[in-house]
C-alpha cells in the first residue's frame, strides 16, 4: 500500500475562494501580507466556511473509492491557522470514513516535516508545498479544478490516482 496524502483547501473543499474575497475586501494581500492573512485565517468561523464550500469535483465520494480500493494508506495533510479550523476539518472528515488519518499542520511549518515523505504522493493545489515534497523524496501530484499545465503528475480528480498508480 502506497502512503497517499491529501490537501484539504482547494482539493477537498473549495474554501479558499470566500476566504481570499474577505481579504480583497480589506484590502489584505494574501501573498504579501501573510502575517495578517494567516489572523484573518484563525478568526474565520470554520464550521460555518466548511459547511457553506462546495467539494472539489467529487472529493468526497472519491476518498471513498480510494479507501475502499486498498491501495492506499490515506491521510489528510492540511495547513492550519488555528484549533477552530483543525477541530472543524477534523469534525468534517469524520463523517468521510474511519480510516483516515488527519493531520493538522501548522501554517508556518512545511508538511515535510510532518510525515515521512520517502515515496509518498501528496496531493495539493499548492506548488510550492509540491516542490519541497518531491525535495524530500515524494511524489507531487498537482489538483486543480480544471486541467492545467504543470511541472508535476496533474488531476482534476481524485479518483485518477487509481489509474496512475
Amino acid at each position: 500500500m502506497k502512503n497517499l496524502y491529501i490537501d484539504f483547501d482547494g482539493v477537498i473543499l473549495d474554501t479558499l475562494p470566500p476566504v481570499y474575497n474577505l481579504a480583497k475586501k480589506l484590502n489584505l494581500d494574501v501573498k504579501t501580507q501573510t502575517k495578517e492573512v494567516g489572523m484573518l485565517f484563525s478568526k474565520i468561523d470554520w464550521e460555518e466556511l466548511i459547511e457553506e464550500s462546495s467539494d472539489l469535483n467529487d472529493s468526497v465520494n472519491a476518498i471513498k473509492k480510494l479507501s475502499e480500493s486498498g491501495k492506499f494508506n490515506i491521510s489528510i495533510l492540511t495547513h492550519v491557522n488555528s484549533l477552530k479550523e483543525a477541530k472543524a476539518k477534523i469534525k468534517f472528515l469524520d463523517n468521510i470514513t474511519n480510516d483516515l488519518t488527519i493531520i493538522p499542520v501548522p501554517k508556518d511549518i512545511s508538511k515535510t516535516k510532518m510525515t515521512q515523505t520517502e515515496g509518498a504522493i501528496l496531493v495539493d493545489d499548492f506548488s510550492k508545498n509540491l516542490r519541497e515534497w518531491e525535495e524530500s523524496g515524494g511524489i507531487g501530484v498537482k489538483f486543480s479544478k480544471i486541467k492545467e499545465e504543470s511541472d508535476f503528475i496533474d488531476i482534476t480528480n481524485l479518483e485518477e490516482l487509481l489509474e496512475i498508480f
